[in-house]
């Protein structure tokens, strides 16, 4: 049987067949979508099929996005990861800081009874923390805006993901609608020579 006569979706069908087991398997993974879109453009050349090779560059397009955003989502989830962990580290070591500052702070106090210069040091000892609260208050919105906006990227990433999806589907779609028109286009001229 020549190759060139085998339908393009025919050659969809048993990809598709051949990648189902795979995908419930592993999942969708845009390893196995180059794969398809590498047999693809092979059969695209072996029947002289440009559609099917176009097919083929788009599904390997699409792949390659999916990939990418994979990987930022990655690189994004290591960043909050990573912050989170930092968040956690400055918030202990804030805590310490804390517990020592109480801890001078009564001293400092037992001897404001005693003289003068002890009141001194805590009205210093005061601003130094109003200082420092400001500081790490400002500090935690910074965080908390960085942290907005790595999920607002993920956030859009995702979107972007399934928008590919979207279009991988609707070309799908188009695909077996050509199929269909094509192959109702062969039926009608073979009525029509017999």
């Amino acid at each position: 049987m020549n190759l060139r006569a085998i339908p393009r979706a025919a050659v969809g069908g048993y990809i598709k067949a051949l990648r189902w087991p795979v995908d419930r398997v592993i999942g969708r993974n845009p390893a196995v979508d180059r794969a398809e879109a590498e047999a693809r453009d092979v059969a695209g050349q072996v029947m002289l099929d440009d559609e099917l090779r176009e097919d083929a560059s788009r599904r390997r397009t699409a792949a390659d996005e999916r990939s990418r955003a994979q990987r930022l989502r990655e690189a994004a989830e290591q960043q909050t990861r990573e912050a989170d962990q930092e968040l956690a580290e400055r918030q202990s070591q804030a805590e310490q800081r804390r517990e020592s500052a109480n801890r001078t702070a009564e001293q400092r106090e037992q001897q404001a009874e005693k003289e003068r210069k002890a009141k001194e040091r805590r009205a210093e000892e005061a601003e130094r923390k109003r200082r420092e609260t400001s500081r790490k208050a400002a500090a935690q919105q910074e965080e908390a805006r960085q942290e907005r906006e790595r999920k607002d990227r993920l956030e859009q990433l995702d979107q972007k993901a399934e928008a590919l999806e979207e279009r991988e589907e609707a070309l799908t779609a188009e695909d077996e609608a050509k199929r269909l028109r094509q192959s109702a286009s062969r039926t009608k001229a073979q009525r029509k020579s017999s």
